[in-house]
């Protein structure tokens, strides 16, 4: 038997950073994201976001690569947005994505990073945000604007 533990922070936002993800309705994909979670045999520990933005930890089942995760969850989230009339600003997810791991050790950290997502924001921006964990990671970008194509 394999025993694995892959703790995943994956962030992917919004085309063009619009705020497409209204609050009063963001359970509803939260639901449709935690059932494909499901589909996958992997672990949704924490899922939250902003009206631009998603963050999750997840442990996705070893057989599945994490860019292959990243990219069905997003065509099929973007297929169920499209379809939903409550995210009629929803013009699809911006390309790429973050996928950075951690250690059982930090779980309680990210959770609770995810959960104040919203208390966060009304400090931070999100592409300050994420440069800021791209450079921790050791992660160059391109070019300085990358996160806001």
């Amino acid at each position: 038997m394999s025993y694995t533990s892959i703790l995943y922070h994956i962030v992917f936002r919004t085309k063009h950073s619009i705020q497409a993800i209204d609050i009063q309705y963001e359970r509803e994909l939260y639901a449709y994201i935690l059932g494909y979670v499901r589909n996958t045999n992997s672990k949704l520990i924490r899922l939250g976001g902003m009206p631009d933005h998603i963050h999750m930890l997840v442990d996705i089942h070893p057989s599945i690569a994490v860019a292959n995760f990243v990219r069905d969850l997003k065509r099929e989230t973007s297929k169920w947005l499209t379809a939903n009339q409550h995210f009629p600003l929803f013009q699809g997810w911006g390309d790429g994505y973050a996928a950075l791991t951690y250690s059982a050790k930090d779980k309680d950290m990210i959770v609770n990073y995810i959960k104040n997502q919203k208390e966060h924001h009304k400090i931070v921006s999100f592409a300050d945000e994420f440069r800021n964990w791209l450079q921790e990671s050791g992660i160059e970008l391109p070019y300085p604007n990358h996160l806001l194509d």
